[in-house]
């Protein structure tokens, strides 16, 4: 399996040395926390493992899914927080129980390992039987048990799931039609009723989520991109992860480059990610962000979720195996099925 590259900016070992900054942060129980010692939550935990996965590490991508199924929750959930395996906060987040259906999906385009989907059946299930039972009535999806109050960038990410979920359910022969109408809802909820959700518009990844989540596509997605570029954008530098603060973050800035490559610009996006790199550290990590204002690296830490959003805009770009797909065309069983030995 290949490891991708980004010509001019960077190379398939500069990609392996950041894969390994990732690995390195890995505990022997199979979790990913943000730095050694530092906080773990399950959204991030998986954009760990599917980095691992392109960087040629399954092994280590399979043990952070077997974490997750190890350490589930009855009602399907994870606790949005852990700190050294302790639960830190214990809130079920919807869109942290959706995304175990992204990586495992992910996971099989990598490797095409089916046993490794009838393994992790049961936890994908109750995850999203989980997020489906918090689905309003507008399709909005609440942002957390107990708490109805409806987010876009977490509504748009499990989107994304849902269409990942449907495919493996699929492919395990267990259909889920709830599943995908749940989707469709969700769909239009995001495109057509914008007041469903919490206003979150400082926030660049509201501006750009519903488009990398795959609800918003072609004519409305460029124009949604249009209005708000300069407001989000720092040319040479990144992208904002607040319109009104005078800070670049990596992972935002390869989220959008992923948002882009969706509607074919993908010229723009390896600019981004080309931009983001004064945050790259020689052993391959990243730092978290960069105060425009004084120059200084704020937080004070290197991201393994950082890392990872690099390693996933670059594979996208690079665009030469199934699993470059999964932001194009998320959930696409048929094709890619066909060709998951690659």
């Amino acid at each position: 399996m290949s490891v991708p590259d980004l010509p001019g900016v960077l190379s398939a070992d500069d990609i392996r040395a950041t894969v390994a900054s990732i690995a390195a942060e890995q505990e022997e129980s199979g979790a990913i926390p943000w730095y050694a010692g530092g906080q773990l939550d399950p959204w991030d935990h998986v954009e760990a493992a599917m980095a691992l996965d392109v960087g040629g590490e399954p092994a280590r991508a399979e043990a952070a899914y077997d974490w997750l199924r190890r350490t589930q929750r009855a009602d399907g959930s994870w606790a949005s927080r852990y700190e050294k395996g302790v639960v830190a906060d214990a809130t079920a987040e919807t869109n942290h129980a959706a995304y175990l259906a992204v990586g495992c999906w992910h996971h099989f385009l990598c490797t095409g390992d089916e046993g490794f989907l009838a393994r992790m059946w049961p936890a994908v299930r109750e995850a999203l039987d989980f997020v489906t039972a918090h689905q309003g009535a507008g399709g909005e999806i609440w942002w957390a048990a107990g708490d109805e109050v409806a987010l876009l960038t977490g509504s748009s990410s499990i989107h994304q799931a849902l269409r990942c979920a449907v495919a493996i359910a699929d492919l395990v022969g267990e259909p889920q039609p709830d599943w995908e109408l749940a989707a469709d809802l969700l769909a239009q909820a995001i495109r057509q009723r914008p007041g469903a959700f919490a206003d979150k518009g400082r926030f660049s990844m509201d501006w750009y989520y519903p488009v990398l989540g795959g609800a918003v596509r072609g004519v409305a997605a460029r124009s949604r991109i249009e209005q708000r570029w300069d407001e989000f954008v720092v040319p040479g530098r990144g992208a904002r992860c607040v319109a009104d603060r005078p800070w670049v973050t990596g992972a935002e800035t390869c989220e959008l480059a992923l948002a882009l490559d969706t509607v074919g610009d993908r010229e723009a996006a390896a600019e981004l990610v080309a931009a983001m790199q004064h945050l790259r550290e020689p052993d391959g990590s990243y730092w978290t962000g960069l105060v425009l204002t004084d120059g200084v690296r704020w937080p004070v830490e290197r991201t393994t979720w950082t890392a990872a959003a690099v390693v996933l805009a670059v594979d996208a770009l690079h665009a030469a195996h199934p699993r470059s797909e999964i932001f194009r065309t998320p959930g696409i069983a048929g094709e890619v099925a066909a060709n998951r030995s690659r």
